[in-house]
């Protein structure tokens, strides 16, 4: 195909070499290169393929995309101003622009994009195939596969776009991380509607954003290449956030926005742990998408305040794109997101749920949300991981030695630090409380303890990990998915 020909917003010039533009590939990896292909050469923070040229010519190389001024007589050279424009634009091309023959609706946020993004995919299933690309992988249909980066390389993005095309789906939800933009790994790619769900101060550190500032200017920038904006009223950066925008519409959710929830009812029984909600709509949007003033009965499958925002962020796009009232009702009663406060198991004796909650602050969040359901007995099964900050043992040991009725202290990803000792200092904290505990330091048997110990009410939260399939300890990764081992235990006892 005529790659460069195709390729939509490139400003390149070529300086040396003749361009002949039909390549094999679009290669930006030293290890896939191929004969005839052509290759992006990307300053990375830890290697700069501009450095081993010569190595990439001799893998048969038909020409090189450069930022440098390099010069060669066996092969063409193209210079761009910026080589992940390039890849981003070139990628685009190389699998015909599959992202303008669908609409694409990108999610943004410090929290909460992979659960709303999740709740929009089921929410437009009532109507259409819809391809999910974010933290817990990517969704076609029944197929399934992980990905490495919460919004992947440029290269694999228009790959998905292309496979998302060829098996129907009319959308892709898809969560977008400020690292992406920063990365140009969406470069060029024109947003249906962007979803801005919040942002607080992390993120921030040598290989990701410098400071704040940077993190929330890249976090705005992509609402640039939005055709519709809808923005959490509530979050102190809204109002930045909607001036940054370019898009046609803009629209907010949250208290006093264009959306909003009313009538929040938490319930707890054998067969359902969740909310329900009403979502109310402004004059605008009601006489722009002709919905009701209000759309009651709307059931949420995942429990907790803080997934009723992330609902009805879901929820407004749904609107926006054509989802009909009626539809919205049921389509979040049975979403699940793996280790998002995963609801694992409900009965009339006790609930368990596994969320990926590991510091102070998403405990304690886990935890008064949980408090709206009036479990008899909260019981928090928890570790921390090895060679990271021992501050956050602290103060998750604080946090629930005061607030929840019972701790099961066990492992977490132990890497190469001793369980006992990670243990030693979250206890040094809980137990000063005078919080109720015991150490379980195998995390397995302290699920099962948890399960096997249930009390009538128990709601039990399993947390540190989430949808991680995997135990680190002494270095060493072994399988291991809490939710496998609750459904282990609940078949072994027959609850």
């Amino acid at each position: 195909m005529k790659l460069i020909e195709n390729a939509k917003g490139l400003d390149m010039e070529i300086i040396s070499g003749e361009l002949h533009d039909d390549f094999s590939d679009l290669v930006f990896n030293t290890k896939k290169i191929v004969k005839d292909c052509i290759f992006v050469c990307i300053k990375g923070a830890r290697f700069d393929t501009h450095d081993v040229i010569d190595e990439i010519v001799k893998q048969g190389t038909k020409a090189i995309v450069v930022e440098r001024d390099i010069k060669r007589d066996d092969v063409c050279v193209i210079k761009v101003a910026d080589t992940r424009v390039a890849l981003a634009r070139l990628s685009a091309a190389f699998f015909s622009h599959p992202a303008e023959k669908m609409k694409i609706i990108g999610i943004t946020g410090t929290k909460g994009k992979t659960t709303s993004s999740h709740m929009l995919k089921n929410l437009l299933e009532q109507n259409a195939k819809v391809g999910l690309i974010g933290t817990n992988g990517i969704t076609i249909g029944d197929i399934h596969r992980p990905t490495l980066n919460t919004t992947p390389e440029s290269y694999e993005l228009h790959k998905t776009f292309k496979e998302c095309l060829d098996a129907g789906c009319e959308y892709v939800v898809m969560e977008v991380s400020s690292q992406a933009v920063k990365m140009k790994r969406t470069e060029g790619i024109r947003f249906d509607t962007g979803i801005f769900t919040n942002i607080s101060h992390d993120h921030i550190g040598p290989d990701e954003h410098k400071d704040f500032d940077e993190y929330l200017m890249y976090k705005s920038l992509f609402f640039t290449q939005c055709d519709k904006t809808i923005v959490n009223i509530e979050d102190e950066h809204s109002d930045f956030v909607l001036k940054q925008s370019t898009s046609a519409e803009k629209y907010t959710f949250g208290k006093g926005g264009d959306f909003e929830a009313k009538n929040i009812e938490y319930i707890s029984n054998k067969d359902f742990l969740g909310t329900k909600i009403a979502i109310s709509c402004s004059n605008n949007v009601r006489e722009k998408y002709n919905v009701a003033e209000t759309v009651s009965d709307i059931y949420i499958g995942i429990p907790g305040e803080f997934n009723v925002y992330n609902a009805i962020s879901a929820l407004a796009a749904a609107i926006i794109l054509g989802v009909k009232a009626d539809d919205l009702k049921t389509a979040l009663k049975n979403t699940r997101v793996n280790g998002r406060m995963e609801v694992a198991y409900t009965s009339h004796e006790f609930n368990v749920v596994i969320d990926y909650a590991h510091n102070a602050i998403s405990t304690e969040s886990l935890i008064h949300t949980l408090r709206h359901y009036n479990p008899k007995r909260l019981v928090i099964v928890f570790g921390s991981g090895g060679n990271r900050s021992k501050d956050r043992r602290y103060s998750m040991g604080e946090i629930c030695g005061k607030l929840a009725d019972f701790s099961i202290v066990t492992a977490d990803n132990s890497r190469y630090e001793k369980t006992e000792d990670i243990i030693a200092d979250i206890i040094s904290k809980l137990k000063p409380t005078g919080g109720d505990y015991i150490t379980i330091p195998d995390r397995r048997e302290a699920i099962y303890y948890s399960i096997e110990n249930a009390k009538q009410g128990d709601l039990i939260a399993i947390i540190g990990k989430g949808h991680e399939d995997y135990q680190e300890i002494n270095g060493v990764r072994t399988h291991f998915l809490d939710r496998e081992v609750v459904d282990e235990c609940l078949e072994k006892i027959k609850r």
